[in-house]
């Protein structure tokens, strides 16, 4: 079965019919694109609405983020959790989540969101081993991501959601001679979910490969 291919006004056209776009996710977007290249690593607009709908469908009360940035997915979980609910976000740029820190607090939910600044493993370690989140969004520096997999997984719930962006890596994943670290890693990650008896997985091409593995 074939799937169809977007070009730019195809895309313009699913943005136009998903609920209309709220214009502090866009003043985010806009100030992120300012900063140059690096604004690439900011998640498209459709992820951040389905990140905001899984929270929300879930009754999610707990989410943990690898990977904050400009703090765009922050807020679409943070929007999502239970009244009380609270995202644990963790990053090592004190430059990039200060504007997160900016738009969190002008949303209104600075009070949902904690940020560990700090390499990611290191947070995760000192964590207790429990099973106590219900979502988690991994989408930071793509050689570690094996090693989140493993260290987040646990910390999950049964019945709880881990979602991986950047799985397809602009296809570098399906092409042989793609053997850069990064690509080497996603290819592992990814192979590792499928096979992996502790989760459910799928895999969909939304933005640059988002993948939905629900642990049993």
């Amino acid at each position: 079965m074939k799937y169809t291919r977007l070009s730019d006004s195809l895309y313009a056209y699913l943005l136009d019919h998903c609920s209309p776009r709220d214009p502090l996710l866009d003043e985010l977007a806009a100030e992120t694109s300012a900063l140059g290249e690096v604004s690439a690593m900011q998640i498209a607009p459709e992820q951040g609405a389905l990140l905001t709908l899984l929270a929300r469908l879930m009754g999610a009360t707990r989410a943990l983020e690898i990977g904050t940035f400009t703090g765009y997915s922050s807020l679409c979980i943070a929007r999502g959790l239970r009244e009380g609910g609270q995202l644990l976000t963790c990053d090592v740029s004190a430059e990039w989540t200060a504007m997160a820190r900016r738009y969190w607090q002008r949303a209104g939910l600075a009070d949902r969101i904690e940020l560990r600044l700090g390499p990611a493993l290191e947070t995760l370690a000192a964590l207790p081993m429990e099973p106590v989140f219900d979502l988690a969004f991994i989408d930071a520096d793509k050689i570690s991501y094996p090693a989140y997999y493993e260290a987040v997984l646990p910390r999950l719930r049964p019945g709880g959601l881990l979602l991986v962006d950047n799985v397809l890596w602009s296809g570098r994943v399906a092409t042989q001679d793609a053997t850069d670290p990064a690509t080497q890693a996603l290819r592992h990650t990814n192979a590792r979910i499928a096979a992996d008896p502790r989760v459910e997985a799928v895999m969909l091409p939304i933005a640059d490969g988002l993948t939905l593995a629900r642990r049993r």
